[in-house]
């Protein structure tokens, strides 16, 4: 009889090992609180038919989910249509001047040179030198780092010079390029991690090299419709589904899982992979005498990562002249950053987020009208920022902030509105802190430092995610699911199939994917 794996959570990493799990042999079980697939990377379907990516817009690097569909003999090209953005997104900067990212070199070469003449060609030097640091380093963000020991590899002690892990992010930039602007086009990456360039690690340059080098892709449909395909691919290779079935409570034999509860019945499982946040699951489920290190203590004085104001706005009208991704940098970005990190209060100027996507996919609103996906950096939970009072006020900043961007009259034309607060990310979604982005992704937070892929506190027990290695951003999870699954596979004696398989036929699209 096969063995059994439960799986706490459907988001992106969940659904990732559910895949790879199943295509090894195993009977996979995955329980989903909420009625749908994808956890943050779902689709909200709203009255009037407006439908919103709940968290991530952008999908990067495409390669580490190509290779995890096509180790399960599916290729990710044929089951979601994915349409490669140029430009990529418009960054316009408070203190004036805008930037229109693009692939093309020489395109983007001019967009340096008009914002900062000083700069020209360091476009192609950024991108050369971290093209070599990328491609040194990529093998080591795809296996686990389980001890301290694990950075005593000679190959990555080599790397010590390039990636040079006593700098910032910022001031790794400050080699390539002179003006603040530019910095910032290349830096404001560090947010997909939850953090300010000027505390991140130099070694996230390569987040944005990433954007250049493989794409800036929207899924037709959106994110959403990514984990929507990767649930149904799962459920065809023999994955059990249970939604809307939280898990309450976890059965124990000594340190080891046995069993996950449900207010409908318990589930025996030989291993148990936890996809939700990893935080929030601790505290709640294990108890704190069993976790040596990840304790309540240790948890309590851990770093964690900003969070977000969400507002979806399904809109009558389309803005055919503002981009698909546009990103507002605030006039003092760097006091911006200290409100958001160290001083726990709201700007009158944050920084923005604002996806246009009907532009790119119009299924995603009816006739004549589109969505508008707004999301502001704020600071995680903190006892500064009563939400309850503060909200309806942010709302009307958020939407004076969109003016600066040209979207204009939007409060006249909002037909469909949702709003999503720090407190709605913990207490609806389940998420610690409202910490969008999971634990901080500092060097003391990076690596073996962070909760280990075969979880150390507990015996059969593995994570996959944004809280463990690699982190968070959909690649890296995507990674993390890969690594965890050659782990418990090894644990239990079986080997991982190999990537490369041939598709099967129940693909529906093939094709490069278009440019816009």
């Amino acid at each position: 009889m096969a063995r059994t794996v439960n799986i706490i959570g459907a988001g992106p990493g969940g659904l990732a090992i559910a895949m790879l799990l199943a295509n090894a042999g195993l009977r996979v079980r995955v329980l989903e609180r909420l009625p749908v697939p994808g956890g943050r990377t779902s689709t909200i379907t709203a009255p009037g038919g407006y439908r919103f990516d709940l968290g991530p817009t952008f999908f990067l690097y495409p390669r580490v989910l190509e290779e995890v569909f096509g180790a399960c003999g599916y290729d990710l090209r044929r089951e979601v249509e994915m349409i490669r953005l140029d430009p990529q997104y418009r960054i316009a900067f408070g203190g004036g001047g805008e930037l229109r990212a693009t692939p093309d070199v020489a395109r983007m070469e001019a967009e340096v040179s008009r914002l900062s003449p000083a700069d020209s060609g360091s476009f192609t030097r950024f991108m050369e030198a971290t093209r070599t640091k990328f491609s040194r380093f990529a093998p080591f963000l795809e296996q686990p780092f389980q001890s301290w020991l694990d950075l005593a590899n000679p190959d990555l002690l080599k790397l010590v010079p390039l990636l040079k892990p006593w700098k910032s992010l910022d001031s790794e930039l400050a080699t390539f390029f002179t003006d603040e602007r530019v910095r910032l086009a290349f830096t404001f990456q560090s947010k997909y991690l939850g953090m300010s360039p000027f505390r991140c690690p130099s070694l996230f340059s390569i987040l944005s090299f990433l954007e250049y080098e493989h794409g800036v892709y929207h899924p037709v449909g959106g994110c959403g419709a990514v984990s929507e395909a990767m649930a149904r691919i799962a459920a065809d290779m023999g994955v059990e589904f249970h939604y809307g079935e939280a898990v309450e409570a976890l059965e124990f034999d000594g340190r080891a899982i046995s069993a996950v509860r449900t207010a409908q019945r318990s589930y025996p499982a030989d291993a148990t992979v936890v996809n939700a946040d990893f935080a929030r699951t601790m505290t709640r489920l294990v108890p704190d005498r069993l976790r040596r290190r990840w304790n309540d203590r240790k948890l309590a004085t851990s770093r964690f990562s900003c969070s977000t104001f969400m507002l979806y706005l399904g809109v009558e009208g389309l803005d055919a002249d503002v981009p698909h991704h546009t990103i507002y940098l605030s006039e003092n970005y760097r006091d911006n950053l200290a409100d958001i990190e160290t001083r726990h209060r709201l700007s009158r100027d944050p920084s923005m987020y604002v996806q246009n996507a009907c532009i790119t996919d119009p299924s995603l609103a009816p006739a004549g009208h589109s969505t508008l996906y707004i999301l502001i950096p704020v600071t995680h939970r903190h006892p500064n920022v009563d939400w309850s009072r503060e909200a309806a006020a942010y709302r009307e900043v958020a939407l004076d902030q969109i003016e600066r961007i040209g979207i204009e009259r939007v409060r006249d034309r909002i037909r469909y509105e949702k709003m999503v607060t720090p407190d709605d990310w913990e207490q609806a979604y389940e998420i610690h802190r409202g910490a969008t982005f999971n634990l901080a992704h500092d060097l003391g937070q990076m690596l073996h430092r962070r909760p280990h892929n075969r979880f150390e506190d507990l015996e059969r027990t593995y994570l996959v995610g944004g809280g463990t290695h690699p982190g968070s951003g959909l690649p890296v999870i995507y990674s993390s699911a890969r690594i965890t699954a050659e782990l418990l596979l090894d644990d239990l004696g079986l080997a991982a199939s190999a990537p490369g398989r041939p598709p099967r036929d129940a693909g529906r699209r093939t094709g490069e994917p278009a440019a816009v």
